[in-house]
This record gives structure tokens, C-alpha cells and sequence, in this order.
């Protein structure tokens, strides 16, 4: 069987320039493609934010090829989006507006499936989001699959500044090198980052242990002694107030731990996120946000990752016709309420994910509420004290 032009198998080699192709002068010096690749990404860690990683590899890209704009599409499947994570010659802000699917842009659609770079200069409307088009002045475009090991995380999408163009064999193999090299270099880099949240997730569990055999128990057995009919005597009275004082020493200890997980890159804000579910979610969504309302920056990863949570409750254990999201905001606090009816009765407590995000709350001073509301709803309340400057 024959070899795409745009395999390994094909066996151009990396490194050579074709008959006729263009190469950066990066190139004809002698530099190969992947140390060019290797020198922009070094000294970047597990702490870069996704966008300077991903702008990197734009960069890379730019710099290897002969595209001069480059952009990079992911797909979020715990939010059920594609956004733009990272461009090199074009403006981000722009890129970050659209909301592409693979329903709405074949050309990413055509490029994941056969795998290969696609090229498009005809029709180009029909290949991407009209709107991208014309905001970019695009003419011809350069899609090429981002995807390692059988699984598809997003794509590339390049061109060389505006104007129509010919992608030449080896450029086009070069394109597809680096697409593979991008998706092995970002799954190593978020594996890294999955090991670090599963540490602190261990921790947070060990702390939620602890707290129930130490704290817990203390509070416990002062209760039953408060409850009990007849009147404490003085030497039992003092062995409760010891007791209390250790519960609290404990839970100070416990709360000291420095818990606090790697922030949240959701490369968006509570308030956007919210009027993306409310036009493309199936939950039948009403949202009351209080006028002229600005969440905090240091609250914002928590407050998506409560909303994200509680939603995903809902489409698990509710058939809601009504879910109704408050965000709201005092002189001290600030509040975000998820509310929704046709809660199942066989359903009880709630899951690991709320849990979690209770000690997350604690961590910023706050506290997570959750539970019936009524007899076939269910409630999920946030409440974050404002820091002192924003008061």
C-alpha cells in the first residue's frame, strides 16, 4: 500500500528541503526542525499557563514552516467546547470569541478524521465559521490534526498572513511532524500536571480523614455527653471543655495544611461561561446575575469549577425542567446558588466532586452548602468572603 505523502511512512526526511519548497532560514542553516521545537519549549514547566504554552507552539510552528499566523484549538470535554488555547502573529483576544465546533468548521472536522493536513483556498466560508474568516481576511487556511496515539485532542489552524497560497509535499509533511510532536509534548505536560492535582487529592483526602477521626469523634462524644438527662457534674463539664478546645486545636492543624491545588486554567470567566450554557446547553437554564456584578479574579476558578460540578450533578441524578443559577454580590461576601427541581428520591447525599470542592471553598475562607431544598429539589450554595480591598 502506498504511503501518504504526509506519513512518516512516506520517508522524506525531516530535515530535507524538497524540490521547489520554501524553507525558513532557520532551516538552511542547519538547525533541525524538532531542536528548533525543543529550544523555544525549554524552560517551560508544569506551572506555565496553558496560553504561553500553547503560544510557543505557534511560535514554533511559525518559525519551522512558512506560516506566519498560527492558532491552536482544543477541545474541553468537561465543559463540551472547542476554544482557542494559544496563537503566534494574530490576535488572542479575537481567536477567544469564537466558538467553533466540528459541525461548523469541516475543514478541523476532515483533518482529525483522515488525519492529514487539509488545505483549503475554495469556498473558504464553508470550511470554517464565516465570521473567522472575514475577521482574519483569510484565504487560504492550513488545518492540521492535533492527535497522538489514536486520540484526537484539537487542531492547528495556519496561514501565511492573508493571501492564497501552495502547500508544497514536504511542508505539508513537516506540518503534520509537528502536530504529532505538539500533541506528545502537551499529553507529557498534562500528565505531569494529573499527577500533581492526584497528589493533592490524596492529601485533601488524608486531611477529610483526619479531621473525622480526630475532630469528629471529639465533637461526637461531647454531644452525647450534652445530651445526656441528668446534670454534668463539675469534673465531666471540665472534660468537655477540654475536649472542645482539642477539637478546635485539631482543626486548626488540619485547616494549616498548605492544601491549595494548582489553579484552574478555564481560560474563560463565570459570567461567559454562564451565557455559553444558556444559548447551547440542553438544561433548561435561567440565570439571575446581579447588576454590574464583577467576580473576583482569585474567585473565579472556584466558582466555575462549583458551577461545573453542580451541572454535571443535575444531568446525573435530576430530570429538571428548571435550574436556576443566582450570582450575587455584598459588601462582604460574595454568593453563587445553583438551584434545580426533579431531584430522584433514590438518589442520596451527593458526590466526591461537591465534597471536594467544599474543602476548595475552605481554602478561600468560604464555605459549600449543599442539599434538598425541597422534596424534589436540590441546592448548591457557595459563599466566599471578599477580600478586604474589594469590600
Amino acid at each position: 500500500m502506498a504511503a501518504r505523502p504526509d506519513s512518516p511512512r512516506s520517508g522524506a526526511a525531516l530535515g530535507a528541503a524538497p524540490v521547489g519548497a520554501t524553507r525558513p532560514s532557520a532551516l538552511f542553516a542547519g538547525v533541525e526542525p524538532l531542536e528548533v521545537f525543543v529550544e523555544l519549549l525549554a524552560g517551560i514547566d508544569t506551572d506555565t499557563s496553558s496560553n504561553e504554552f500553547y503560544d510557543r507552539i505557534c511560535e514554533a510552528i511559525c518559525r519551522l514552516t512558512t506560516m506566519r499566523r498560527a492558532a491552536i484549538f482544543l477541545a474541553d470535554a468537561g465543559r463540551r467546547r472547542v476554544r482557542a488555547v494559544g496563537s503566534h502573529g494574530t490576535s488572542f483576544e479575537q481567536l477567544s470569541a469564537l466558538r467553533p465546533t466540528l459541525v461548523n468548521t469541516p475543514i478541523a472536522q476532515r483533518a482529525l478524521l483522515e488525519d492529514k493536513v487539509i488545505v483549503v483556498s475554495e469556498q473558504i466560508e464553508q470550511a470554517v465559521p464565516a465570521e473567522y474568516a472575514r475577521m482574519l481576511g483569510i484565504t487560504t487556511l492550513v488545518c492540521t490534526p492535533l492527535s497522538a496515539a489514536g486520540r484526537a485532542y484539537g487542531v492547528i489552524c495556519a496561514d501565511r498572513g492573508g493571501g492564497r497560497f501552495e502547500l508544497s509535499d514536504g511542508e505539508r509533511h513537516l506540518l503534520w511532524t509537528l502536530g504529532k510532536t505538539a500533541a506528545l509534548v502537551a499529553t507529557a505536560r498534562n500528565a505531569t500536571r494529573q499527577q500533581e492535582r492526584a497528589r493533592r487529592l490524596t492529601e485533601r483526602l488524608d486531611l477529610a480523614r483526619e479531621i473525622h477521626e480526630r475532630v469528629l469523634q471529639r465533637l461526637f462524644g461531647v454531644s452525647l455527653a450534652l445530651s445526656a438527662v441528668k446534670a454534668l457534674e463539675p469534673e465531666e463539664r471540665e472534660r468537655c471543655r477540654v475536649e472542645m478546645q482539642e477539637a478546635v486545636s485539631d482543626l486548626r492543624r488540619a485547616l494549616e495544611r498548605p492544601l491549595a491545588p494548582l489553579p484552574p486554567e478555564t481560560g474563560t470567566t463565570l459570567e461567559a461561561e454562564l451565557e455559553r450554557l444558556s444559548s447551547s446547553t440542553a438544561l433548561p437554564l435561567t440565570v439571575d446575575w446581579q447588576p454590574g456584578l464583577m467576580v473576583p479574579g482569585d474567585v473565579e476558578p472556584l466558582a466555575q469549577s462549583v458551577l461545573a460540578e453542580a451541572l454535571r450533578n443535575i444531568a446525573k441524578h435530576a430530570t429538571a425542567s428548571q435550574v436556576q443559577v443566582s450570582v450575587a454580590c455584598d459588601t462582604d461576601t460574595f454568593t453563587l446558588e445553583v438551584r434545580n427541581d426533579g431531584a430522584r428520591s433514590d438518589v442520596r447525599g451527593a458526590g466526591m466532586g461537591l465534597r471536594l470542592a467544599t474543602f476548595e471553598a475552605l481554602q478561600h475562607g468560604g464555605v459549600l452548602e449543599f442539599g434538598p431544598a425541597r422534596e424534589d429539589s436540590w441546592r448548591v450554595r457557595l459563599v466566599v468572603p471578599l477580600p478586604s480591598e474589594q469590600r
